[in-house]
């Protein structure tokens, strides 16, 4: 496709989504606690700023203070990103946020649906689990999400946690299928070595990358390695030689 694509700043993760996502796509990353789906959003909004973008974190389970400091860790400067008016960072739950779709009269839809936002992080999804047992509900909940999204064409992460280790699970819900691609993080175990690989399982409407790559996270955030060679069943975890 010729359309434009939204770099993520990370080259080594352009390189696999072909340049990047295209615009007004929802994207899925999923992966164990830290495995770096936080970094990684970072990366994508600072690059967006870089761009003349502005960005949104929308965050349900960590106040702003703690998201400076581990920003800061890896060397990126929020505070500077807001002050400059490049970055705005909410911290809300997901019953007041999913109210706040409904109600465009809010604050927060309207900091949500500003014509000025074209970049979005949401984490993470997980929660919106918490607010019902009845999947078809749930499936309901992420329909919207990612509709409003989609309707305001804004390029959007969705941030998911998994659990460590784990492979195969039922997708409760069904975001999988809403949403426009799926980028996972995941720790595997190589030769008695815990390492960490990245992968794009979907990338609707375009090409993408197949491997699955080692990273590491530094200062700077993720680092895209070299794919995975010679080795089987990486995803499960416990890999082995081909």
């Amino acid at each position: 496709m010729n359309q434009k694509r939204l770099a993520t700043g990370i080259q080594g993760l352009d390189e696999m989504l072909r340049g990047g996502f295209l615009p007004g796509t929802v994207i899925l990353v999923r992966g164990a606690p830290g495995t770096g789906k936080t970094s990684l959003a970072f990366q994508f909004l600072i690059e967006g700023a870089r761009q003349g973008e502005m960005g949104l974190f929308v965050t349900f389970e960590e106040f702003p203070d703690s998201l400076y400091r581990d920003a800061e860790s890896l060397g990126f400067d929020l505070k500077a990103l807001e002050r400059a008016g490049k970055l705005r960072l909410i911290f809300t739950s997901p019953a007041v946020f999913l109210e706040s779709l409904r109600d465009p009269g809010s604050a927060l839809y309207r900091n949500l649906m500003d014509t000025a936002v074209r970049r979005a992080v949401v984490d993470s999804v997980t929660h919106f689990a918490r607010l019902t047992g009845d999947h078809i509900e749930l499936r309901k909940i992420y329909a919207m999400l990612v509709n409003s999204l989609h309707r305001e064409q804004i390029t959007t992460l969705l941030l998911s946690e998994e659990r460590r280790g784990e492979y195969c699970r039922a997708d409760r819900g069904a975001l999988s299928f809403l949403t426009d691609g799926i980028i996972l993080l995941r720790y595997v175990e190589v030769e008695s070595e815990i390492q960490q690989a990245i992968v794009v399982l979907k990338l609707r409407g375009s090409d993408h990358a197949h491997e699955i790559c080692h990273y590491t996270i530094d200062e700077g955030g993720l680092i895209i390695g070299e794919p995975f060679h010679g080795r089987q069943a990486i995803l499960s975890g416990i890999s082995h030689r081909i």
